[in-house]
């Protein structure tokens, strides 16, 4: 078919290039070979990955980096049901990944069976939209997706796309590209409210969320609590949003039981509280109103009103985060806060909470790898006891330096999220943290880094167990049973692979194995062995 011939396909294809898309993730069957066509000639490198969910991670972590909506492409049936998890992760997680999934024909399926199911029932509950292609149509759907998937809050859509629709050739239309409104700033008696409670405060603290990162408002509101001196608390996934090193940096919390103990008292002491940002989503129970609206005032400013009822607040405003910072710090004098110095006593029992001076263990990984990576490693984390010490103890100097699900908290995550963070930025470090449970479901990932080229590190934690699990299971002193499983060799696996792998005991093997890593041609595994219960009292 001659170049300048638009199918439907290609109509959908350019419009997603337009929206800044350079590569598209999945499993090719034959209901999209003319998609992953479409996609290549618009300019979207197709990668191959063995699993459709590793596929979505892998385009969540293309986005992160480069911003625009991740691609993860499916055919028909067990295709697209293999992806449903990684996109109930992208709506929790506020990821905008555009799901193309094959389908057959409206006429095909009225007597065509085999493999057939209403992929938009499932996927409506778990996207912002669900769009089946048309040819006439192509461009609209096309624009709606991109559209839909990246405002406020963001998340993913899906488009199925029938085969003969897809081949179609259509006129060549100019394609629609609708802008996102102009940032909502808040205005009258609520914006001078929350001026009059800024001018009072004397123990103001601000919790920042993720809205922050997709807004683009970190510039302001650094300016904004450094002019009102405001200590700050962050979510796992706002982590570096203001470099972890500033002194009125608190850390992040919403895991860690031991990290809420020194937090949740600091926040209830506040006399304001600013909810920048936040979602939580993020948040477990111990967060559940953690602060009093008949005693404090409490400003939340979020992308979308609050029916989630983790928290309350004296006033809401549905808006920009940026703009009504802004708004807040115009004609608002600045003073001295927190007289009594609360929030450095809190930020120095957390530096004893959680220390990095461990002869070896899970803590002792985390700090030997921070202390050898440099700066601006990329970095990922999956599911388990370790995500919770390593969201701790990883200093983020910019956001999204520490990737990981912790909206919907998948396992497996973590391997694929790298590969897509070293596609996008290859000349950067990035390094992935996986328990040995979770590294097992996506181990055939390592097949596509070697085929990438990618020189990623992956670190895993070995302690042959469902560690987190395990130690809950304990803790209710209940028998031991389905979390424990064989120490396997990971080291070999990675060079089974075509990769590096070795095998690391002490902190000194550890640094070498790091070092080495860093100059590798082709990826590293470094399996550090730990012992079981290393985690208890860290958490």
């Amino acid at each position: 078919m001659p170049h300048t011939d638009l199918r439907a396909a290609d109509i959908l294809a350019r419009r997603l290039y337009d929206a800044g898309c350079r590569f598209a993730f999945g499993m090719p069957g034959g209901e999209v070979l003319t998609l992953v066509d479409a996609l290549e000639r618009a300019g979207i490198r197709f990668i191959l990955a063995k699993h459709e969910n590793a596929a979505g991670f892998m385009a969540e972590g293309v986005h992160h980096r480069d911003g625009a909506p991740g691609i993860l492409v499916a055919t028909l049936g067990p295709g697209a049901m293999n992806g449903v998890n990684v996109v109930a992760n992208a709506l929790q997680d506020r990821v905008p990944l555009i799901v193309l999934s094959g389908c057959v024909d409206e006429d095909e399926a009225l007597s065509y069976t085999h493999q057939v199911l209403d992929h938009q029932a499932v996927f409506r509950p778990i996207t912002k939209a669900s769009f089946r292609l048309t040819a006439a149509g192509a461009g609209i759907v096309a624009d709606k997706a991109v559209m839909v998937a990246t405002a406020p809050r963001p998340g993913p859509v899906h488009v199925d796309v029938p085969i003969g629709v897809a081949d179609t050739v259509v006129s060549p239309t100019k394609i629609r590209h609708s802008r996102q409104p102009a940032p909502v700033v808040p205005q009258g008696a609520g914006l001078a409210q929350a001026r009059e409670w800024l001018a009072q405060a004397r123990r103001p603290l601000a919790i920042v969320g993720l809205d922050v990162l997709g807004e683009d408002s970190a510039c302001v509101l650094r300016a904004f609590v450094e002019h009102f001196q405001i200590p700050f608390v962050t979510t796992y996934k706002a982590k570096g949003v203001i470099t972890e090193d500033h002194p009125l940096c608190l850390g992040a919390a919403g895991l860690s039981p031991l990290a809420d103990r020194h937090l949740l008292p600091l926040v209830q002491q506040a006399d304001l509280v600013l909810a920048i940002g936040y979602d939580p989503i993020e948040m477990r129970p111990g967060w559940r109103d953690a602060w009093d609206i008949t005693r404090q005032h409490v400003i939340d400013i979020a992308a979308e009103p609050n029916t989630h009822y983790m928290h309350q607040a004296g006033l809401h405003l549905v808006a920009d985060t940026g703009a009504t910072l802004e708004a807040l710090a115009q004609g608002t004098k600045a003073q001295k806060t927190w007289p009594d110095e609360q929030p450095d006593h809190a930020k120095a029992a957390l530096a004893q909470a959680f220390p990095n001076d461990d002869t070896w263990g899970p803590g002792a990984i985390i700090a030997e790898a921070r202390d050898v990576l440099p700066r601006d490693t990329l970095a990922t984390a999956d599911s388990g006891a370790h995500r919770i010490l390593l969201s701790q103890m990883w200093t983020c100097h910019a956001s999204r330096d520490l990737v990981q699900s912790s909206g919907l908290c998948t396992m497996g995550c973590a391997v694929p999220l790298a590969i897509g963070l070293k596609l996008a930025e290859p000349a950067r470090p990035v390094v992935s943290f996986s328990g040995d449970a979770g590294f097992l479901m996506v181990a055939g990932e390592f097949a596509t880094a070697a085929e990438l080229g990618t020189s990623a590190i992956f670190v895993i934690f070995v302690d042959a167990s469902l560690a987190l699990i395990e130690l809950k299971q304990r803790q209710r002193q209940m028998t031991n049973c389905g979390v424990d499983f064989p120490r396997h060799d990971f080291a070999a696996m990675g060079r089974a692979f075509g990769g590096n792998g070795v095998s690391v005991t002490n902190r000194a093997e550890l640094r070498r194995a790091l070092q080495d890593a860093l100059t590798a041609d082709r990826f590293t595994v470094i399996a550090a062995e730990i012992d079981r219960g290393g985690y208890d009292g860290r958490l």
